[in-house]
């Protein structure tokens, strides 16, 4: 990433986000920043005014509410980074970063007591996304899977696998009732969370584990086969090119689909909306692609990182483990849906009533993905959106062939991004 840092320092030293110091020793508690995404449940809030509170006067943690766009999120960040901006303390990464932010030099490695704080007690998986290059570089604040989201007044018993949901909404479609599959296929992040779930499940991965090469084989083809399996087929909405997450909730609350691949914010959305359509609304894993094998669905979330220019930075390694303890995620989940990362939650029954899906949720995370980690992976998921979208255009052999030709030149920074 090239920028004028002298410039960007100009323009970002002192803004409305923030305070330009972020200690105020002589006169008060220092001010942490917390640069985070908006959370419009208001859990994120509540954990900012807890830990503000707890720590007993060492530390007021100050929360900058971040861009709706993922892409501005990251840019707004970087760009401050890259200035040395002292302003910053905690940092709220999307799961995709951590690795271009480490390599950057912009965040602080966890470790002794802080990292034994951070791991104890948290999914491995999610604590995967916080790890680059074997060392822990965020601490996991919330998670989020996919779950299969059906109706039983169609289906009475939920697909295992997606050769077997195909075929189910084809039966359907034949007797005349509501068969479409919502999925997530427009040319965006969700579809290429959709090839790496397929590919994990097929036993395979993006990238090889040095994270240097691209890895085509059998389990791309898989992936790429199923994708464009359904969207041939009398399963595909008919504007499955252009759907997003959001446009799939709203496609299975109209009531012309029986399944849905999608998120848990579509639980309360379906009880607010459409109470009758709710009496029928079950979810179950999301199926596989190998007949017996679970599948491996992409994980997304936040991980907390620690600026590398905070100028408290012990006092920012606290805060952050506060944010993100047992009480403050259980409120993230019961108030915004989000799922916690520590595994201990799932068997409290605080969750049960308003997250009854907590079992199928854990078994998920448990046996889940990560994308792609390398410092290029905005790159490297721009290839694949755009290789795999629409997924009716898909030819397996060729699409892979030019996919991993591309992601390669990404990991060795010779693409020009379309």
């Amino acid at each position: 990433m090239k920028m004028g840092a002298s410039a960007v320092g100009v323009a970002m030293a002192c803004t409305t986000l923030a305070a330009c110091s972020s200690s105020n020793a002589a006169t008060g508690p220092v001010t942490l920043n917390f640069y985070s995404f908006n959370d419009p449940s208001g859990a994120v809030q509540t954990a900012v005014t807890n830990c503000s509170k707890q720590s007993n006067g060492k530390y007021t943690i100050t929360y900058n509410k971040l861009p709706a766009s993922a892409d501005d999120q990251r840019l707004q960040m970087a760009r401050r980074l890259a200035a040395q901006d002292s302003s910053m303390d905690i940092l709220g990464l999307d799961v995709t970063w951590e690795a271009e932010f480490s390599e950057a030099g912009w965040i602080l490695p966890w470790t002794g007591t802080y990292k034994q704080q951070a791991e104890a007690g948290t999914l491995k998986v999610p604590l995967q996304t916080a790890t680059w290059k074997g060392q822990l570089v965020a601490v996991p604040y919330n998670s989020n899977t996919q779950l299969l989201w059906y109706r039983d007044d169609l289906v009475q018993t939920p697909p295992t696998t997606w050769d077997q949901m195909i075929a189910d909404a084809e039966q359907l479609a034949k007797e005349g009732k509501p068969h479409l599959i919502e999925i997530q296929g427009a040319q965006y992040e969700g579809t290429t969370v959709w090839f790496n779930t397929l590919v994990a499940s097929a036993g395979g991965s993006i990238l090889t584990p040095s994270s240097a090469n691209a890895a085509p084989g059998p389990a791309w083809i898989t992936a790429l086969s199923t994708m464009k399996k359904l969207a041939t087929s009398v399963a595909a909405d008919p504007s499955l090119g252009v759907q997003m997450e959001d446009s799939n909730r709203l496609a299975m609350e109209a009531g012309t689909a029986a399944f849905e691949l999608n998120y848990p914010f579509v639980y309360p959305s379906m009880k607010k909306n459409k109470p009758d359509l709710f009496k029928h609304f079950k979810w179950t894993l999301y199926p596989g692609v190998v007949p017996n094998q679970p599948a491996r669905v992409t994980i997304g979330g936040i991980d907390m990182a620690i600026s590398k220019y905070s100028p408290n930075p012990d006092l920012a390694f606290q805060a952050a483990l506060c944010l993100r303890d047992r009480q403050n995620q259980l409120n993230a989940a019961i108030l915004g849906g989000l799922p916690p990362t520590l595994e201990e939650l799932y068997s409290d029954p605080a969750m049960f009533a308003d997250y009854p899906f907590h079992a199928d949720i854990l078994t998920s995370l448990q046996n889940a993905s990560v994308r792609p980690q390398t410092p290029a992976y905005q790159s490297v998921s721009i290839v694949i959106s755009h290789k795999v979208s629409p997924p009716a255009s898909i030819d397996p052999p060729s699409t892979e062939q030019a996919m991993a030709a591309e992601i390669n030149k990404a990991l060795q920074s010779k693409l020009v991004i379309p």
